[in-house]
């Protein structure tokens, strides 16, 4: 069992956790995720672990409430005790002296960004962060990565905090005051990664994404978590979860992204004790109700 020692609402949604977990907080690198349930009747689901402490023998993890399993996991307070927690799964984000690099974070990605900018900078990095989000209340970590960057820049689609417009946008700007960047790190919503990897890729400038695909144990055994990497199949949770975004199919990911989106409509309904209200594909409707 693993104890919940502090919860956080970071925004809207958004939760940040710190859990004892020794084991895994004595082996995390930067870019790994745990795969955790919250109780023996819940699914399993992945979230990187965006910090650690080994001498405490912690680690952090933030969620952002999508379906039943993280509303669940939002619920949960301090003392309360999760029933797994596996890991650090994952390949470790290679890190080195590029030079400078560039993070962008978009949404609840941005918890991810933010050990790999950290660790790029203790690397010796100069540190270029870009933060998105819709709107000024969903912006997060937002100290912590002004602290380690170099450059900072906050986009809202709104207007309402930073930079009106996109992270491309913000991108395209520090390339033609700057033009020296040896690398890109974009880890977000699909949408925003694959923008992201547009734009980059007759730039030539070599672009990493982190995938977020259905994922279930996270070994490699299940193969649901399967992207297309240059025409070859991967498995994001054993060669990834970070791939070269020039190579990824997005396309076939945001597909297989939404193959269970009537199912997972459902359950949260289900948790929430409201009337599923919809017909599903494979009459998960008549499940809800029975």
């Amino acid at each position: 069992m693993f104890e919940i020692l502090s919860k956080e609402i970071l925004a809207q949604s958004i939760t940040k956790f710190v859990v004892r977990a020794p084991y895994v907080a004595r082996k995390h690198k930067a870019g790994n995720f745990v795969i955790l349930r919250v109780n023996d009747h819940g699914e399993r689901i992945p979230l990187t672990i965006v910090d650690s402490d080994p001498g405490e023998g912690t680690i952090t993890i933030i969620a952002q409430t999508i379906g039943k399993t993280t509303k669940l996991l939002s619920l949960q307070v301090k003392g309360d005790f999760l029933l797994d927690v596996a890991g650090p799964l994952g390949n470790p984000t290679p890190i080195h002296d590029y030079g400078t690099v560039v993070c962008i974070g978009g949404g609840v990605g941005t918890a991810e960004v933010y050990p790999i900018a950290k660790a790029l900078k203790a690397a010796g990095n100069k540190l270029v962060t870009i933060v998105g989000a819709r709107t000024k209340d969903l912006v997060i970590l937002e100290n912590e990565l002004r602290e380690i960057s170099d450059e900072f820049v906050v986009t809202t689609d709104d207007g309402s905090y930073g930079m009106k417009g996109l992270v491309t946008n913000a991108l395209g700007n520090f390339l033609k005051k700057s033009g020296s960047v040896q690398g890109v790190y974009a880890i977000g919503p699909i949408i925003m990664m694959k923008a992201v990897s547009d734009f980059t890729k007759p730039l030539g400038l070599k672009t990493f994404v982190s995938l977020n695909p259905i994922m279930m144990d996270g070994t490699g055994m299940c193969g649901a978590c399967r992207v297309s990497i240059g025409g070859e199949t991967k498995f994001a949770c054993v060669d990834g979860p970070e791939f070269d975004g020039h190579l990824v199919d997005f396309e076939e990911l945001m597909t297989r992204n939404r193959s269970y989106m009537d199912l997972e409509k459902v359950s949260l309904e289900r948790f929430n004790g409201e009337p599923a209200g919809h017909e599903c594909r494979t009459g998960a409707k008549e499940a809800a109700n029975a």
